[in-house]
Formats: C-alpha cells, structure tokens, sequence
C-alpha cells in the first residue's frame, strides 16, 4: 500500500476515466481523497492530457515530485478506439453538440472506406475543433464557440503513424489510431467524412495507451479510492 511518503515523493497513477467526467474532475477527486486519507493540506497533482468528456480511457495522473514529468508524458505517443457516425456532422465534432447537417451515404463502399484512411497517415495537417481548450486572445475556443462567435483557427501539423478501421457496422465505424500529441480524433472524424465526400462525427472514443501507459493496467477512480486507507 502507498503511503503518504510515496505520493508526496511522486507517484504516476493510471486512471480509467468514466464517461461524462471532466479530466480535471478526476484530478480534484483523486487530490482531494489524497488528501483525505494521509491528512496532507496541499500535494500537487495533475494528469498528462485531457481526454474530453465524452471520452473514457488512460489518464496519466501525476503526484508530488512527479508532476515535473508531465510534459515528458504529454509528448509520447497515443492509441485510441472508437467509432466514427457517417452521413452527419456536428459543430463539435463529436456528439456533445446536435447533429447540423446530413449526406448520402449510398456512393460509399467498404473498399473506399479502407482507402481512404491512407489519406491520413504520415504526417498531416488538421484543424482543431472550434468546441475545444486551445487558446486563443486569452480565451478558449469553446467560449467563442458557445458565444455564437466566429474565430479564425490555424491548422497544425501533427503524425498517424497507424490508422484502421477494424469493423464496419451500417454508418458505424470502429477504428484504432496510433497518433502524435496534439492530434484530435474529432477533427480525423470530420475530415475523413469529407474524404469520403461524406460527413462524419466522432460517436465513441476510448484512448487505451500513452506511451508505454496502457489503459489495461488503469484503476477506476473509485477503484483507487478503495485502495488508500480509510478516513478515521
């Protein structure tokens, strides 16, 4: 069992984030039964890449000391799962915001489907979703977003060095990427519906490994509250 010496010293903390919670959710609920448990007043915390909320999967969570490795953590290398929607597309991207527009379908067959995800592999340029945290004059894309406020985005280069669409259900895509920091999965989704002169949303994304972080070797964040040492 760890101690109160160990997450002070920095410990790395593999979480399995439930859908609907917020990244730093899990940070506060994971500092703040720390706390709890070993009567700390204060230990830093935080977690090596937001997943959105819509999303589940690894957090790289880091205690004490062992925030100092969180860019190093940032940096490495991404694996998700998940399931892109045909013939429809949202201002986000995913399915946080309702469906504004619908297209055929009929033209696209499963061998183009397969093709088409040559198109983005290597190195690419993407848009980030405007519903995202980038910053932009002091404030996050999704303020202008939700304000109804147009903002010019520059595109970003980032890597897929592995991209496959593992089943294909009707308009359900399931697929695995292997990515850079940086990439989102939404804005794959987005363009890969163009590419197929299409639409398309992200419907389900699952990240399962950072680096050599592997989602398998996760604890909930019940989980891990249920390992710490109960409140007197």
């Amino acid at each position: 069992m760890q101690t109160k010496e160990d997450f002070l010293a920095g410990q790395i903390l593999l979480v399995d984030k439930p859908l609907t919670w917020t990244s730093f959710q899990v940070v506060n609920k994971l500092r703040w039964s720390i706390r709890q448990a070993f009567s700390i007043k204060k230990i830093k915390v935080g977690h090596a890449g937001t997943l959105d909320p819509l999303a589940t999967g690894l957090l790289v969570i880091c205690t004490g000391k062992m925030t100092k490795q969180i860019n190093t953590f940032q940096g490495q290398e991404k694996e998700y799962i998940g399931t892109f929607t045909l013939g429809s597309t949202t201002p986000s991207f995913d399915l946080e915001t309702e469906i504004d527009h619908t297209f055929p379908t009929s033209h696209i067959t499963d061998e183009l489907i397969h093709t088409t995800t040559q198109q983005f592999t290597g190195k690419i340029e993407q848009f980030p979703p405007v519903f995202s945290a980038i910053k932009k004059d002091g404030k996050r894309l999704y303020e202008f977003a939700r304000a109804g406020e147009k903002v010019e985005i520059k595109s970003r280069q980032v890597e897929i060095t592995e991209f496959e669409i593992t089943e294909i259900n009707g308009l359900e895509l399931k697929f695995r990427v292997v990515c850079s920091k940086g990439t989102y999965i939404r804005s794959l989704a987005h363009d890969f519906g163009k590419a197929l002169n299409s639409g398309a949303h992200l419907s389900e994304l699952r990240r399962t490994r950072i680096g050599d972080f592997r989602v398998e070797d996760a604890l909930t964040p019940e989980a891990f509250i249920e390992s710490l040492p109960p409140i007197d």
